[in-house]
């Protein structure tokens, strides 16, 4: 199992009502597949998962990944904060046609090393799918540290990957030097992705990639090449964009944007809120750079 390479963690269209869009959903994947991405996170945070019902989520799981057949890894978050939810939410999306799943390290109850192996583990003995950890502790508050992890993936054969989002280069690097054969690395921060290739990363989950996926595969294929100070100058031509896109919360930055690129995306749901006036005036002149 290969979850990809360039992977975009895919915003999540709705209509003027705010109702879930699944035509412009399945429109959004194929483009963005179009454009070099070879997986899909679908329904994760940039997705505003968790603001989206069972009912939601399978209907767009089935949707992206009939829009995009055998052309990209469709992986579904399947994570919630508690245990049987989890398990329940990982059937469903398996049911859905999920080729993956993304399970994120459960949020605000603050588990412990020990309780993050017997969570994940009673979701990995509930599906035959492969399973990415979702390891982002500026969201959880939990941080799953490295030896978790790799026992984790020791135990069970379908943990085959983790999206590592703690922003810490020397834990990166000590999951990439104790990860078991097979086991993929994502990268889960666009400016983390030409550092974390300097480790050793398979791949990079990220939000950005809906605007510049072509970039990145150029950045990826330049660094595999060994021109690595070309895939450093296109690493550099992308800081802007990048600090842009996060200034407030993600997916607000992103979505605005897609919608200036002539994709019905719609709103964020609360509790997010609008793009605000004085960020839209600084992203808007880099987007015509994406535009075709």
């Amino acid at each position: 199992m290969n979850f990809g390479s360039i992977l975009t963690a895919m915003i999540t269209p709705f209509d003027g009502d705010g109702a879930l869009d699944i035509r412009e959903a399945k429109r959004l994947a194929r483009w963005l597949v179009d454009r070099g991405n070879d997986g899909l996170v679908v329904a994760g945070s940039t997705g505003e998962g968790m603001a989206l019902d069972d009912k939601e989520r399978i209907e767009l799981v089935a949707a992206v990944k009939e829009a995009v057949g055998d052309d990209a890894c469709v992986i579904a978050n399947a994570g919630t904060n508690e245990t049987r939810g989890s398990i329940a939410a990982a059937r469903a999306m398996q049911a859905a046609g999920a080729d993956a799943l993304l399970a994120v390290v459960p949020y605000y109850n603050k588990p412990t090393q020990s309780g993050l192996l017997a969570h994940f583990g009673a979701l990995a003995e509930a599906t035959d799918l492969p399973i990415a950890i979702y390891n982002i502790p500026g969201r959880t508050a939990t941080n799953m540290v490295p030896a978790t992890l790799v026992e984790l993936a020791r135990r069970h054969a379908n943990v085959l990957g983790v999206k590592e989002s703690s922003g810490d280069l020397k834990q990166f690097a000590t999951i990439l030097r104790d990860r078991p054969q097979g086991f993929q690395f994502l990268v889960g921060d666009d400016h983390l992705y030409l550092p974390g290739l300097a480790l050793g990363a398979d791949g990079i989950v990220g939000v950005a990639t809906h605007l510049c996926s072509r970039e990145f595969v150029a950045m990826r294929d330049a660094f595999a090449a060994g021109r690595t100070q070309e895939a450093a100058r296109i690493h550099r031509s992308l800081l802007e964009l990048f600090e842009l896109l996060f200034t407030v919360s993600n997916p607000i930055p992103i979505k605005w944007a897609m919608g200036e690129l002539g994709f019905a995306v719609g709103r964020c749901r609360l509790p997010l809120d609008g793009m605000p006036e004085d960020l839209a005036r600084r992203l808007r002149p880099l987007l015509a750079a994406y535009a075709a």
